[in-house]
Formats: structure tokens, sequence, C-alpha cells
């Protein structure tokens, strides 16, 4: 089965930390990617990161955020330091399979940001 499942969000206050993590299962990840919408706005994408470790990010986040994964858990994290208000919404992984045009979407987490 298909899976990907997001963990480690949260309840922060600005200027704290949090670690997201993304694991895949039934399928081997090639490209991955973190994205987020808040309440009443599109979901938009935050970083990227390729199997060979090549990384993007929003500018919103540049210098803040870090994307990596771990292809021998077939897992993806986002280290989200300085956090602010702004930050605040479901954060969701997505990922493409291997060899294939499919793409595979997480259930959510949430962050929330207080000021």
């Amino acid at each position: 089965q298909v899976q990907l499942v997001e963990s480690g969000g949260g309840l922060v206050q600005a200027g704290g930390s949090l670690r997201l993590s993304c694991a895949a299962s039934g399928f081997s990840p090639d490209a991955m990617g973190w994205y987020r919408q808040a309440p009443g706005t599109q979901r938009e994408w935050v970083a990227s990161i390729s199997r060979g470790g090549i990384t993007t990010y929003a500018d919103s986040v540049k210098g803040r955020f870090t994307i990596s994964r771990d292809n021998a858990k077939n897992t993806m994290y986002l280290q989200m330091n300085s956090l602010k208000p702004e930050d605040t919404g479901g954060y969701y992984c997505r990922a493409q399979g291997r060899g294939t045009l499919s793409t595979y979407w997480g259930q959510g987490t949430q962050v929330t940001v207080s000021s």
C-alpha cells in the first residue's frame, strides 16, 4: 500500500523550531517536497529535494528551513527554525515514484506558530 505519512507538527512560539518528517512506504520515492496551506489560501510550495540531495527553497523560508532526506529509510525531513506566525498552516509532503509519473501526497501535519 502506497503511503506518505507526515509527523512532527505542533504548537510553537515565534522564534522556535520544529522538525517535520515524511515517511514513504509501498514505493521508492524520487524527488520529494514540502508544501503548506494556511486557512483560506492556496497550497504553496516550500522546498524540494532530489533523490541525490539537490535542494531548492521558496524565498519565504530560505535561510530558516532545511530540507533533507534519508534514502535508506525512505524518509524526508524539514527542519524549521526561527518560525514566524505566517508559517502557520498544514504542511504536506509530496513525492514522485521512481521510474513512474505517479505523484503521491501525505495527509498533512499542522504547524501553529503563536506570536
